[in-house]
């Protein structure tokens, strides 16, 4: 984990780094099963970012306005969030078009999170499926 991303999640109360940590992970390994090449991560706009060569960026961040929950955020003007409402729709809770909000204490192993994040990392190779191609 980069150091500037490390100082910003131990500004946050444990549970949130954890969940935090727990979907870093989840990005990571999803890229790496995929053979998606490096994931880029950043510090953008104050919040860790994450993208590979052919996704979309995904962003995550917990906020004090907020505390129970993460929220997982990709780009408002790709169909992402409107195709995982689709998908999932209860799986889920949304914010508007561009996050997905994790509770804190949400299991984010695997399965439907998992799936968003692989068609968030491959975007642009699936952005003329229907459906993202799921």
């Amino acid at each position: 984990m980069k150091p500037e991303i490390e100082s910003k999640f131990a500004t946050y109360p444990i549970e949130a780094q954890r969940q935090l940590e727990n979907v870093r992970g989840l990005i990571l390994a999803v890229a790496a099963e995929n053979a998606l090449g490096a994931v880029e991560e950043a510090l953008k706009w104050g919040e860790a970012s994450y993208l590979v060569k052919g996704g979309s960026t995904i962003r995550m961040d917990w906020k004090p306005k907020d505390p129970g929950v993460i929220k997982v955020y990709f780009h408002c003007q790709t169909i992402l969030v409107e195709t995982f409402k689709e998908i999932y729709p209860d799986e889920f809770e949304y914010e508007g078009k561009r996050a997905i909000v994790i509770p804190l204490g949400a299991s984010v192993g695997g399965g439907p999170l998992s799936h968003c994040l692989q068609m968030a990392l491959k975007y642009h190779s699936l952005k003329h499926l229907p459906l993202l191609g799921s």
